[in-house]
């Protein structure tokens, strides 16, 4: 899916040379996470309902739910709002409602809104040239087509590159993306580019003198009682408009509930009806395949889907789906390779069970749906809890000189039992516990842009020789997946991301008992 690797994956690569080894000290990346006041939550809570009431099935949801979770070992959380009520939410542990997750591009609907605001209170037009906010960072001559470039052409990610803008070599954002060579007319060219994103909260910046995140507190999130996000900055001190916005499942299906609603909440109209229908409908067209929701085109900073829906959606599937047609919304968490998976049973399993009435209370059905939520989880390593056990205690398994700085490792057993494994990276030591069938959660001390500090984990012995074990980062999409092969004196070290912009495998280190 065009999810604009060029930023992400050269922060990603070298934090993930460091997490893959089990250290704490992660690199923290070079944006940095802003916290904003706190909202009026309880007041902004979306009401609860039983399926049936809002004229759906229980049991149509419990299928789609079964299925995602049968087939798809990255699903983390879904939350379905019918007639703006929750009729349907659950999260699959350690993840939980009171844990933000990374939102990626789904940030880029947040900024349209922020945008949409601004152009209501006349502080640009989106046929405002683009250099005209930004005098000072233009190049000497800047070409015809970069005149040309309008703030239109950013939202409809039509600026008339042939290749993305590459921004994280520099600290200078902007000029960078000013310097970059446009080979076509601007707005005849559709190319999905993340730094246009980061332009138009450069340009709000300079119009309202806030950041974005700033701007949008009592415009956007004070109402809708947002007060758990955190949205990162750029070396310049610019919220990154295209990626880097962590929200709890909750929010962001508020957001999608007020697009539904034409930017009205609770009486007020937040949100221009003329800046909701323009944002949301097709400005640019985007392919032709009609299976594929990527190709039907795409809105300022929203993509169109099939079945007359729309979303905001970020890599490794994160989904705010608006099905204005069947009064829904749906918003969903993950770390997926393979995007359109999830949109293909959303729209098999769940589509045909919207029904234009209430339906027949069901309460075993209810119940039965409410429980299978409940008991939501990621899967962990399948095995035995001891296996080789034996055959590794008391060894210390030391590494040659390597990229990544693991000195050594070690497979311990707790009083209890429970497998840890200590490992000791660029001289810190880290004890994680590893059990068996359950995630152990514990707060990694340096948080992480990618991903965050909350850490679980677990492990199984997959033979008498192999412990396999994941490391699920569960403020994010990431699980790393490791496996340690014992042969003799040496122990085979694999590691490698489930999901990533780039090559998700780490090179395999081998080591020999001391």
């Amino acid at each position: 899916m065009p999810h604009s690797p060029s930023i992400h994956s050269m922060r990603l690569a070298g934090i993930t040379r460091l997490v893959t080894a089990f250290a704490v000290t992660v690199a923290a990346a070079t944006a940095v996470a802003q916290p904003v006041a706190r909202a009026d939550e309880s007041r902004a809570a979306l009401p609860r309902s039983t399926p049936e009431r809002q004229g759906v099935a229980s049991a149509a949801i419990l299928d789609f739910v079964q299925s995602v979770d049968r087939d798809i070992d990255a699903m983390h959380s879904v939350m379905i709002v019918r007639h703006g009520h929750v009729i349907a939410e659950g999260w699959w542990a350690p993840y939980a409602p009171d844990v933000r997750h990374t939102m990626y591009s789904l940030t880029k609907s947040f900024t349209s809104t922020a945008v949409g605001l601004a152009v209501s209170e006349g502080l640009l037009s989106v046929d405002d040239p683009v250099l005209k906010f930004f005098p000072a960072e233009a190049p000497a001559e800047p070409s015809a087509f970069l005149k040309a470039l309008r703030v239109r052409d950013l939202l409809s990610m039509s600026t008339g590159h042939h290749k993305e803008p590459v921004l994280a070599a520099t600290p200078e954002w902007t000029k960078t993306f000013l310097a970059a060579p446009i080979d076509h007319k601007p707005g005849t060219f559709f190319l999905y580019n993340t730094p246009a994103s980061y332009m138009l909260s450069a340009i709000l910046q300079k119009v309202t003198g806030q950041k974005t995140a700033d701007y949008l507190q009592p415009r956007l999130f004070g109402p809708l009682g947002i007060d758990d996000l955190e949205w990162e900055t750029s070396p310049e001190g610019v919220t990154i408009g295209g990626y880097g916005l962590h929200l709890r499942t909750e929010s962001v299906a508020r957001f999608g509930q007020l697009y539904l609603q034409k930017g009205l909440w609770q009486g007020a109209q937040l949100v221009p009806r003329a800046w909701v229908d323009v944002a949301t409908s097709r400005q640019v067209s985007n392919g032709s395949n009609p299976a594929s929701d990527w190709d039907q085109g795409y809105g300022y900073q929203f993509w169109r889907s099939r079945y007359g829906a729309y979303r905001g959606d970020g890599a490794f599937g994160q989904y705010c789906l608006v099905l204005p047609e069947h009064d829904v919304v749906i918003v969903i968490t993950s770390g997926i390779k393979n995007m359109q998976v999830v949109l293909d049973l959303v729209f098999s399993k769940l589509l045909p069970a919207f029904s234009a009435n209430a339906l027949k209370a069901d309460p075993a059905g209810a119940s039965a749906l409410k429980s299978a939520m409940a008991g939501l989880a990621l899967h962990t390593p399948q095995g035995k809890a001891q296996g080789g056990a034996d055959l590794v205690a008391g060894r210390r398994y030391v590494f040659p000189e390597n990229d990544e700085k693991i000195e050594w490792l070690a497979l311990e057993r707790a009083a209890d039992g429970t497998p840890t494994l200590v490992t000791r990276v660029a001289g810190v030591e880290q004890s994680l516990a590893m059990p068996l069938g359950r995630w152990a959660t514990s707060r990694l001390p340096v948080p992480s842009t990618f991903f965050g500090q909350s850490l679980a984990t677990s492990g199984a012995w997959t033979s008498d020789v192999t412990f396999a074990g994941t490391l699920a980062y569960f403020e994010t999409p990431f699980k790393l997946n490791v496996r340690l092969t014992f042969t003799g004196d040496t122990v085979t070290y694999e590691r490698e991301m489930h999901v990533g912009f780039g090559d998700t495998r780490r090179p395999v280190l081998t080591g020999k008992a001391q």
